[in-house]
């Protein structure tokens, strides 16, 4: 097997006796493109990017065949990572959740199941730090309540189901709320309840939360491995949206990764089986994915790898008939067509777009879109002697002032 990516970028490095930021320093000038930084190679050799538009000059400068470069990037993908990889089996059926028999039965797993739906339906109009509380409650509750035991085996999965749902959108919950490490043990949780009752496209679910999560973290590489063993679980038998929205996951894990075309097949995917969606029975957890959820990744895709002639379109269409009521989501997708209009040059529409959206995310309680709002005044930074996007950074320096003398 050929000697992965990261490896060999190290092996090279040092045998030139250069540093991290030494290497940037040699690709910026072998490039004429001053955006190589120490960071940057860091993210290579560590494995939690892939530099594909910077191969060439990789080659050229540390003298290796650019045919050596790709084979060892694809060496690290031979081995499609499988959610046992992750999740052993042994573990969560020696970690039993409950007892085999006892006392609940199906009309408890009704009302978990309503229980779960509610809160969904609260997540989408409530921050994660309003809802994180009666979250983490509701699923400790379910927890203990297994400890009764159930009727029959029946009845066991027809709990552990909904009891996986709980951890889902509790897990998604924290980590809106910036409780990451909370989030990643609740997801752990929700998948061995999902696979102990046997519903592999809900542990799917659940492991592709984590991916998400893990892909926005600093972890991109890992919710590559994670988003596609998410797929691979679920399998072809599972509801076309179900597999649409793991396309999806797919799909930002590789721009995280910035693997273009990766992401690009994997929005392509999720199209195909969007497209195959009848009204067959499915899980209620997929109510909100539709091709205008799928337009929004697409927009993001798009937005990411600095394509905002694409973006602008497809972020202006659905936020032109998204429900204002579901705020967070909203300022979310202003976020992403404010960076995007930056990115095509338009500064003043990008600080119009900005303004709603800091506006409407301010006290808002939720970490995405806090960390979204960062990225758009750092998208703006660059046009600052306009006045537009002047107006904008005084109006946030003025309220960071006001802030910061309340505090005293």
């Amino acid at each position: 097997m050929a000697e992965t990516l990261p490896a060999l970028l190290k092996r090279q490095r040092a045998e030139f006796g250069w540093t991290q930021a030494r290497l940037a320093q040699e690709l910026c000038a072998a490039s004429g493109r001053p955006t190589v930084t120490r960071q940057e190679v860091y993210r290579w050799e560590s494995g939690r990017r892939i530099p594909t538009f910077w191969l060439p000059h990789l080659a050229t400068v540390l003298q290796i065949p650019r045919t050596e470069l790709e084979r060892s990037i694809a060496s690290a993908k031979e081995k499609s990572a499988a959610l046992d990889d992750f999740f052993p089996r042994g573990k969560a059926r020696q970690r039993q959740l409950c007892p085999p028999r006892g006392r609940l039965g199906g009309g408890d797993a009704d009302d978990l199941s309503s229980r779960v739906h509610a809160l969904r339906l609260a997540d989408d109009v409530l921050p994660g730090k309003d809802l994180i509380r009666p979250a983490l409650r509701e699923l400790k509750t379910a927890v203990r309540r297994t400890e009764n035991g159930f009727s029959s085996e029946t009845a066991e999965r027809s709990f552990l189901v909904p009891l996986g749902e709980l951890a889902q959108i509790a897990g998604w919950i924290a980590s809106d709320a910036g409780r990451q490490g909370v989030a990643e043990r609740v997801y752990r949780l929700g998948i061995a309840a999902a696979r102990q009752a046997g519903d592999a496209a809900l542990a799917a679910q659940i492991a592709g939360c984590l991916a998400y999560q893990w892909s926005n973290n600093g972890r991109e590489s890992e919710g590559v491995a994670l988003a596609e063993a998410a797929l691979a679980e679920a399998g072809p038998a599972a509801p076309p949206r179900a597999r649409a929205l793991f396309w999806d996951r797919v799909a930002w894990a590789r721009t995280m990764t910035g693997d273009a075309q990766g992401a690009m097949r994997a929005l392509g995917e999720a199209e195909s089986a969007l497209a195959r969606h009848r009204d067959e029975a499915e899980p209620a957890w997929l109510y909100w994915v539709d091709e205008g959820e799928l337009q929004i990744m697409a927009a993001r895709v798009h937005t990411e790898l600095r394509r905002p002639l694409r973006a602008v379109p497809l972020l202006t269409e659905v936020l032109a008939r998204y429900d204002t009521t579901h705020t967070r989501e909203h300022a979310l997708y202003l976020s992403w067509l404010a960076v995007a209009y930056a990115d095509a040059n338009e500064p003043e529409e990008a600080a119009a777009v900005a303004r709603r959206m800091l506006a409407m995310s301010a006290n808002l309680g939720s970490h995405r879109t806090s960390r979204r709002g960062r990225a758009v005044l750092t998208a703006l930074h660059p046009f600052h002697d306009v006045p537009e996007v002047a107006e904008v950074l005084e109006t946030v320096h003025a309220e960071y002032r006001n802030t910061a003398k309340g505090a005293h």
